[in-house]
């Protein structure tokens, strides 16, 4: 049996919603606050004896959450946003501390949490290598040893002596990456951050962390493609609201997490409270539709997506993102992106509709995230809103049927046979 690297017992954590973070404050904000409580306490005073201190709200991001990993497990965390995942992943590190229970870690952890981590704005990428490195435990002896395997992997190399602050979010991550990884930590964690970076680094991290786990060390990957996920990891946690739900094979948590999602859109997009954004505009209502068929959709043939609000904003607009049932993107439809003749005013000022002429996708189950943005911010953003289904259908005059190995779209195109030299057949061999 292999080696347990990191043991959770009965972790909790609770956060106070407005809660002040001291610890984490600065000494101007400290004494600031300090002050705020002693004129809190002397309005208290004045207005009586006997007046109760205001309970702020409680949120249990973990609730008794406990399991093993040993040494050389691929660990992918599953679950929808909000269910504790990346919380998990901060205890683990250090970075905050549990309510109740512990967390025993036998090596050292490299971590991949949030762009930027660990990193100093105003240091170069070169210096920022080497605060990172000694950050993570390394000595400059052995950072200096791997440095130019980092630079490679992160191909950085043209801006190494810039400073870190005018990298782009994907080039912080692709260094912050390479270094986590090639500094030989026991165990490595990634989070969702790996989004951020281009598809073609993505791969070469998802190699290098097989790479890590081949060499007999542990990594926890948490991400919401369910693609990646199957490919990567050999065992799946599955958390829900703070509480471990399922663990076991990957595939087997995978499939209990998509059933879990699609019981969530059936209830009323009103209903839901796992939403992002300031609220000054809401979405209220959402259908999809081909004619008078709700939910089913055929390939080839048309389709609306409807949009309600419950208000019309200054510059508001309306996005979607349409997921296969994996969780890989295929297609991303925006309003404020639309051509001068794609968009049209109706009577209907709280509704978007989005017209498909022709519905690409081929055949199978979707789902779609939707964000609506207005004064030049996310008002109320949706993961997971609404799922409908594709069925067969024909795509100009042919046929497309579902088959998983040759991509999620069916691209409208032609051939053509060029003319041949003279005296060349033009039979196809």
């Amino acid at each position: 049996m292999a080696e347990t690297v990191i043991r959770v017992e009965h972790v909790s954590k609770r956060y106070r919603i407005g809660e002040a973070r001291i610890p984490d404050a600065t000494l101007r904000d400290a004494i600031a606050e300090r002050a705020r409580r002693s004129l809190g306490a002397a309005r208290a005073a004045v207005r009586g004896r006997g007046v109760a201190r205001r309970e702020l709200p409680e949120v249990w991001a973990l609730d008794d959450v406990s399991f093993e990993i040993g040494a050389g497990d691929l660990l992918g965390i599953v679950g929808r946003n909000g269910a504790g995942k990346s919380t998990l992943l901060k205890i683990i590190t250090r970075s905050t501390e549990p309510t109740s229970g512990r967390i025993g870690v036998n090596g050292r952890v490299g971590s991949l949490l949030e762009v930027g981590t660990g990193f100093h704005p105003e240091l170069t990428g070169r210096e920022n290598v080497f605060l990172y490195g000694s950050i993570l435990g390394m000595r400059r002896s052995e950072i200096r040893r791997r440095f130019d395997e980092i630079v490679e992997f992160a191909e950085v190399g043209r801006f190494l002596d810039t400073p870190i602050k005018r990298y782009s979010s994907g080039m912080q991550v692709r260094l912050a990456f390479a270094i986590a990884a090639h500094l030989e930590p026991d165990v490595l964690l990634v989070d969702e951050v790996l989004a951020v970076g281009d598809v073609a680094f993505q791969r070469k991290c998802l190699g290098r962390m097989g790479e890590v786990a081949g060499e007999g060390r542990t990594v926890l990957f948490v991400s919401h493609n369910m693609a990646v996920m199957q490919a990567l990891c050999r065992r799946g946690v599955l958390l829900e609201q703070g509480r471990v739900a399922f663990d076991g094979s990957i595939r087997d948590a995978v499939a209990k997490y998509l059933r879990n999602l699609e019981h969530a859109m059936t209830s009323d997009v009103r209903e839901r409270r796992d939403r992002r954004g300031w609220r000054g505009v809401t979405l209220t209502e959402l259908r999809i539709q081909a004619g008078d068929r709700d939910g089913v959709l055929t390939t080839g043939g048309p389709a609306e997506f409807v949009f309600d609000v419950d208000k019309f904003a200054p510059s508001t607009s309306c996005g979607f993102v349409v997921y296969d049932r994996l969780g890989n993107p295929v297609a991303e439809f925006r309003s404020s992106v639309a051509g001068p003749d794609d968009v049209e005013d109706t009577s209907a000022p709280t509704r978007f509709v989005c017209s498909v002429d022709e519905l690409p996708l081929i055949p199978g189950r979707y789902r779609i995230d939707v964000e609506i943005w207005a004064r030049n911010h996310l008002q109320d953003g949706i993961d997971s809103v609404a799922m409908f289904d594709v069925e067969q259908g024909m795509v100009r005059g042919r046929p497309v049927s579902a088959d998983e190995h040759r991509g999620p779209v069916a691209v409208t195109h032609r051939w053509t046979r060029p003319a041949t030299h003279s005296g060349a057949s033009t039979t196809p061999r």
